[in-house]
């Protein structure tokens, strides 16, 4: 199988570089890009809500992990059961993990099995930006798939900023608490003039055994998380390739292995779990840009993903006392993107995906579905001086096979979406936008065919997502930059996929509505204080109203969703100096209810998380020292995200990184 797979991938990136032999390159395709300044900027001018993270604030604030610099981007809504080697899944606006997309250096990951992505894989040690949109970015030339989602988390890497005929390093090492140990290496490769590649792999390690308080009335006991450690390897290499007609070739490999603990729930007087998961993950994946000239652009991708997992879980209650479940997905992806730009103040875009997902279990019956996925998607945007206006059509045509029982009808669906943008005042960057997008979820292999609870007969989730915002940038006595921004936006989602009781057995139908309501507001500012010393602050606060309309009859009808909490804010405060650079962040949460039932056992207490990090950058001759501390949970308090899975309480990181 292994062979097999080997042969596919050499043949696809053999035929990309056949097609682009001929060419030549640019001399300057893999020049030094500065965005922190259009970052402000592109968030301001955007026609739906879209955030955005770098390289210098995980720096700064001490972020080491994606699913923590996930949180402090507004409108996400991170589920942590808790350690580092936790599942973590994003959902947007409460929308659904589902419904938001995951994209990774402009290709969308993908888990047909599960439907949502585990973020907790991904550290930060070698991405440069991370940014989140609501309903779809203002590229063009994105897949189909990137235009299909309700919302786009988009991961991208660090790219080489300048060609040098010597090769770069870097070296890192990050320690800490609970066991933690990291250790990553970099290596920029120059191949020529105009190639180079970029290599990147991490070891990380913890036994997460962090110590918490278990409260049973007036008693309190110290307990630790047990069955919380993980070991992880991750390596990707990349190839850059530029030619002299414009064109550009970007190939990546990606492996990831994982073999780690799940904690169960902590209730009285049973902390112990014995349920074990290893994953295997593996992609190659090719993007390549041409501009033909100043009216046409062409983005081609191409794919191939492989996925296993085994989970076992060791219990007297299973013939033998263990459960073993062994799961394979292939996916098999094609896309590409035209651009045409007839004027000035006029652009169209026509994406095509194809994708092919297969599921071996051996789980009985063993359906081993096979499922084929046609997205089509049709853009026209108009702009100028101040009027930003967007459309687009996306097309869905799913056909499904299975190996044993029923396979579902073909699916077929066009989901609309409309973008404005518009500036109120001609010399001052004050816009008003709006978006209104339709989008839908198919159900997941596991919602249609897992044990006894898959229906085959499920309908595709339906989300519409409405948008009003104000945002607004300036500079003001020269010195103070300031942005702001607010959104008030209304979901609804319809054919919710619940597992609904039935006489003998759980299954999954089409039964919920949800109505969601809500604001989200923004603050940035940049000051510079004295000299060579700055300071960055920046805030987030999301007011949310997501109520069931289900069933009136039902005890949750017209009552706040599980675990959404009603406010949740965050803030980050950077002091910039020539000798130290201190970070604070804090992310808070209100009360909310873990079931449907809103009584006192199911409540959750708010809580806030605070954290405080330093940092110093030392340059040498040869080489560059950055070093790095931070003290996560200021205040050791003891929180859940999930019910009856605590957060870890105080506890340290530092880090060493040499670059040369």
């Amino acid at each position: 199988m292994k062979t097999k797979m080997l042969k596919t991938i050499l043949t696809y990136v053999l035929c990309l570089m056949s097609m682009t032999a001929r060419a030549q390159m640019r001399t300057d395709s893999i020049a030094e890009v500065t965005v922190q300044g259009q970052r402000v900027q592109g968030d301001v001018l955007s026609a739906t809500p879209y955030r955005t993270i770098g390289r210098e604030q995980f720096q700064t604030l001490g972020l080491t992990a994606l699913a923590d610099a996930v949180k402090m981007l507004a409108g996400a809504d991170v589920k942590d059961y808790g350690g580092i080697g936790g599942l973590k899944t994003v959902s947007v606006r409460n929308i659904g993990a589902h419904h938001t997309a995951v994209s990774y250096d402009g290709i969308c990951i993908s888990n047909t099995q599960a439907g949502q992505i585990d973020i907790g894989r991904y550290t930060l040690d070698n991405i440069e930006e991370v940014s989140l949109a609501v309903g779809q970015t203002g590229d063009l030339l994105q897949s189909a798939r990137h235009y299909a989602a309700a919302a786009l988390l988009n991961i991208t890497t660090e790219r080489p900023r300048r060609l040098s005929s010597r090769p770069s390093f870097q070296l890192s090492l990050r320690t800490g608490s609970f066991g933690l140990l990291n250790p990553s290496l970099r290596l920029w490769q120059p191949l020529g003039s105009r190639t180079l590649v970029a290599a990147h792999a991490d070891y990380l390690r913890a036994d997460g055994n962090y110590p918490f308080t278990l409260v049973n009335g007036r008693q309190q006991t110290r307990q630790h998380r047990n069955n919380t450690d993980i070991g992880a390897w991750k390596g990707e290499i990349n190839l850059y390739h530029s030619f002299r007609d414009s064109s550009q070739l970007d190939l990546k490999a990606y492996y990831y292995y994982s073999q780690r603990g799940l904690p169960g729930v902590v209730i009285l007087y049973n902390n112990s779990n014995h349920e074990r998961l290893w994953d295997e993950n593996f992609f190659t994946q090719a993007l390549w840009h041409k501009s033909f000239n100043s009216h046409w652009k062409l983005q081609a991708r191409l794919k191939y993903e492989h996925a296993w997992n085994r989970y076992e879980d060791t219990n007297t209650k299973y013939a033998g006392g263990k459960l073993t479940d062994i799961n394979r997905q292939d996916e098999y992806y094609v896309s590409a993107t035209l651009a045409y730009t007839p004027t000035a103040n006029l652009d169209f875009a026509l994406a095509q995906d194809l994708a092919v997902n297969c599921l071996r279990t051996n789980v009985e019956p063993q359906p081993n579905p096979r499922r084929f996925t046609s997205l089509s998607a049709l853009t026209a945007r108009y702009h100028d001086s101040r009027l930003t206006i967007g459309a687009n059509l996306v097309a869905t045509f799913i056909n499904e096979h299975v190996a044993n029982g029923s396979a579902p009808d073909d699916r077929k669906r066009l989901s609309p979406s409309l973008s404005l943008s518009y500036r109120l005042l001609r010399h001052e960057s004050l816009f008003l936008r709006a978006m209104i997008k339709s989008t839908f979820r198919v159900p997941t292999f596991t919602d249609m065919y897992y044990l006894h609870i898959g229906n085959t007969g499920l309908r595709p989730e339906r989300a519409t997502e409405y948008n009003v915002g104000l945002t607004w940038s300036s500079r003001l006595w020269k010195r103070l930059a300031l942005q702001l921004t607010l959104d008030g936006y209304i979901n609804r989602v319809n054919d919710k996929i619940v597992c609904f009781p039935t006489t003998y057995v759980w299954r999954m139908t089409n039964f919920g509505r949800v109505h969601i309501a809500g604001a989200d507001a923004t603050l940035a500012l940049q000051m510079p204080i004295y000299k060579k010393v700055s300071m960055q602050l920046s805030a987030a606060y999301s007011l949310q109203r997501a109520i069931d309309k289900t069933d009136p009859r039902r005890e949750s009808y017209n009552r706040q969703l599980p675990y959404t909490p009603r406010h949740s804010s965050n803030a980050a405060l950077t002091l910039l100096t020539p000798w130290l650079n201190i970070g604070y962040r804090v992310n808070a949460c209100g009360e909310r209810w873990s079931m449907a039932q809103q009584s006192e056992e199911y409540r959750m207490k708010a809580y806030w998380d605070h954290n405080l990090s330093v940092s110093r950058r030392f340059d040498f001759h040869s080489f560059r020292l950055h070093l790095s501390g931070t003290l996560q949970n200021l205040t050791n308090t003891q929180y859940e995200i999930i019910q009856y899975y605590p957060m870890p309480g105080r506890n340290f990181n530092i880090s060493a990184t040499i670059d040369f």
